[in-house]
């Protein structure tokens, strides 16, 4: 079976050369295999008949059976063909913009026909647009619900539609040699009630009707997610066992820190996760741990207290963060500690000048840094250490895997740990399925004294209003964040653009100095720009989203969001936890058009109700679904047909238990009813995997 699916597609009959070649480069589809892994992404009932009275425009595609009453071309230069169908219960118009002479063929009057599509209003009278149409003659009867699959302009002029295509996926089903290696063990079969792996795959190309249809989703998108668990799992259970780890055994240099200079008391949050990650880094065995936290919970303290981990056993840290605001911002916040505790630490970006590189990458050899702070200038292979012991990658998702890679690659022998965090706040269900292989820690818990931030929602009629607040918050002595979503003006798009924002800030309030950051400033122009207001010379910072992340100024207690609608959720999460960072009242404005969309209101709704990051995180994977959210399009992680994680949250967590039962009971997958799983592994993931390391 495995060899007969492995032929090429263009042996299918009613493909041929030509349609092979459309096949492979429109839908990547090369073998019989991935043709019946192609799935269809909607279906049409074509089981149910209604009559042309109970039609309606709010039905959607529907089905009648009627006679032609007339049709005729009508218009001038390019003309449209309209007929008239009928039943005993009224008249629908039928008409063709393109493809008319096709069509006429066709029509005859007084044939009785069958007619497929969807009906629309034009005024007072009901008309279906390039209806699908056969006569009664040629009609077999509906078979069941019938595949409508994604396919390309180009296959379209190439005159393979969908019904061509679903003819090839039918031929290939019906052929005798197909039956497909079930994949799943037997017991789980019974336990959730799967239909077998051939039913599934049969059903749900061509459901005989909506409960087989249902089926067959279950099956697929529990294998699916499964077999993402069962990987997580494998490569977790393989690290645990054979990634040998250093051993932070040392409690010197964080006694030190905690009875001198720890400047407030920890949070039982972050307590919690310093456990955790104590007891992981005296394991023997490697670290990858993901910390969550909100912004503002104390990510960067926690962060510091791993890395005092790492120098009592004299090896080195290094924390990589994804741009030179936020690496500079973590260098100077740690750098007063560093001193204090006379710790060497560096800060490498793509702005350092040689003279200061080769210092510092000397000072890392001969194990006098012991801290470095960087951005991707980290990965460079000039930068080599004595003995890194801690990798700490902020922002984690603006990496890329083989980028992270190479950071844990430094050493020859023993992997740093590994600890990545993220102010991003990721659903359960996502993290589950993306970070599967990752131990993860949560820090749920603002630090003591923090008042919640107020966000309220504005149009531009409460301009005025604004900046009377505005000017009452700057007298307090608080200074302000003003976020543009534009650099400059656009012509598709009507936005207050930056520029425009800033000259209107700046005659609104001459009496106070602004300041203005943008991503296609110099680096050096940024930073001037943001010590200023850092240090309060300026009280007011005119921005695009560059300041999205990690920029901490207590004393700023306004963030006004103009053309609030035009940003996702996380985004307007991640902008408004720039304020609230010191004891006082702070406040987000969210600036919107008098009119929102749907999606729009929901988020501007959702914002003002809840600073929950997990809560918001939760609206905006239901909203967006996973593909931007915490980078997941580029993780390579997510391959998914079937399944769709904000709505399949329960059969993940019923997968994430099967999966880890499974692992926990047989983890070298050797039992007879698990041969099933590790000979689909070994086929299909096998380069994931070093199978001689799995005892």
């Amino acid at each position: 079976m495995a060899e007969w699916l492995d032929q090429k597609v263009e042996f299918v009959k009613g493909v041929g050369p030509q349609r092979a070649a459309l096949l492979q480069t429109e839908l990547s589809v090369f073998t019989f295999g991935d043709l019946l892994h192609y799935f269809p992404f909607r279906y049409e009932d074509k089981t149910k008949f209604y009559s042309i009275g109970e039609i309606h425009e709010g039905l959607g595609s529907v089905q009648v059976r009627g006679k032609i009453k007339s049709f005729q071309m009508v218009g001038t230069g390019k003309k449209r063909l309209v007929a008239m169908v009928a039943d005993s219960t009224g008249i629908l118009e039928l008409v063709w913009f393109q493809g008319a002479n096709y069509a006429i063929k066709k029509l005859e009057i007084g044939k009785e026909v069958i007619v497929y599509g969807k009906p629309s209003l034009f005024g007072t009278k009901l008309s279906v647009s390039h209806p699908e149409i056969e006569s009664i003659t040629e009609y077999k009867g509906a078979s069941g619900f019938e595949p409508v699959y994604s396919l390309t302009e180009r296959m379209r002029n190439s005159f393979f539609d969908n019904k061509a295509l679903a003819k090839c996926i039918r031929t290939l089903l019906e052929h005798p040699e197909v039956k497909f290696t079930e994949n799943l063990p037997v017991t789980l079969l019974k336990e959730y009630s799967l239909v077998s792996k051939t039913l599934a795959m049969r059903a749900i190309h061509f459901p005989a009707d909506a409960q087989a249809l249902k089926q067959a989703l279950f099956r697929l998108k529990f294998e699916e997610l499964f077999y993402i668990q069962i990987r997580m799992l494998l490569s977790r259970e393989m690290r645990r066992k054979e990634w040998q780890g250093f051993q932070f055994n040392s409690s010197t240099r964080i006694t030190e820190f905690y009875n001198h200079h720890l400047p407030f008391e920890l949070t039982d949050a972050q307590k919690k996760v310093l456990r955790e990650i104590y007891k992981d880094v005296n394991s023997g065995k490697q670290m990858n741990r993901l910390l969550q936290g909100d912004v503002g919970s104390g990510k960067t303290i926690v962060a510091f207290i791993c890395m005092l981990m790492a120098i009592g056993v004299d090896t080195q840290a290094c924390l990589m963060a994804p741009t030179e605001i936020l690496a500079t911002q973590h260098y100077q916040a740690l750098r007063v500690f560093a001193d204090k505790m006379n710790i060497g630490i560096a800060l490498l970006t793509g702005s350092t000048k040689k003279r200061e590189r080769d210092i510092i990458h000397a000072g890392l050899k001969a194990n006098e840094v012991k801290i470095i702070i960087g951005t991707h200038a980290l990965l460079e292979e000039t930068v080599q250490f004595h003995q890194l012991g801690l990798a700490i990658v902020d922002e984690q998702h603006r990496f890329g895997v083989a980028q992270r890679a190479r950071l844990w690659q430094k050493n020859e022998k023993i992997p740093p740990h590994v600890l990545v965090m993220t102010a991003t706040p990721i659903p359960r269900t996502l993290a589950m399925t993306l970070y599967g292989d990752l131990d993860i820690s949560v820090i749920d818990q603002l630090p003591q004294g923090r008042k919640p931030i107020k966000t309220l929602h504005r149009n531009e009629r409460h301009r005025l209003q604004l900046f009377g607040f505005l000017r009452q918050q700057i007298e307090l002595g608080r200074q302000v964040y003003i976020v543009y979503p534009l650099i400059e003006e656009s012509e598709k798009v009507s936005l207050k653009d930056l520029m425009d924002g800033y000259e209107s800030i700046c005659r609104a309030f001459p009496e106070f100095a602004t300041s203005i950051v943008h991503g296609k400033m110099t680096a050096e122009a940024k930073s001037y720009e943001m010590n200023r207001f850092l240090k309060n010379e300026t009280k007011i910072m005119v921005a695009t989203t560059v300041i999205e992340v990690g920029v901490n100024v207590p004393n700023a207690t306004v963030m006004v969001i103009e053309n609030a609608e035009r940003f996702g959720l996380s985004q307007l999460h991640q902008l408004r936890g720039r304020v609230g960072r010191g004891g006082d009242q702070s406040y987000c404005v969210l600036m919107t058009a008098d009119r929102l969309s749907q999606d729009s209101q929901v988020r501007i709704e959702t914002m003002v109700r809840t600073t929950n990051g997990f809560e918001i995180a939760d609206v905006d994977l239901k909203l967006r679904g996973p593909g931007d959210l915490s980078g997941t399009r580029q993780s390579g992680a997510l391959e998914l047909k079937l399944a769709d994680l904000s709505e399949d949250a329960l059969l993940i967590q019923q997968t994430r238990a099967a999966a880890g039962m499974l692992i926990e009971n047989d983890p070298a997958l050797r039992s007879a009813d698990n041969a099933c799983v590790r000979q689909h592994l070994m086929k299909y993931y096998k380069a994931q995997f070093d199978w001689a390391k799995i005892s």
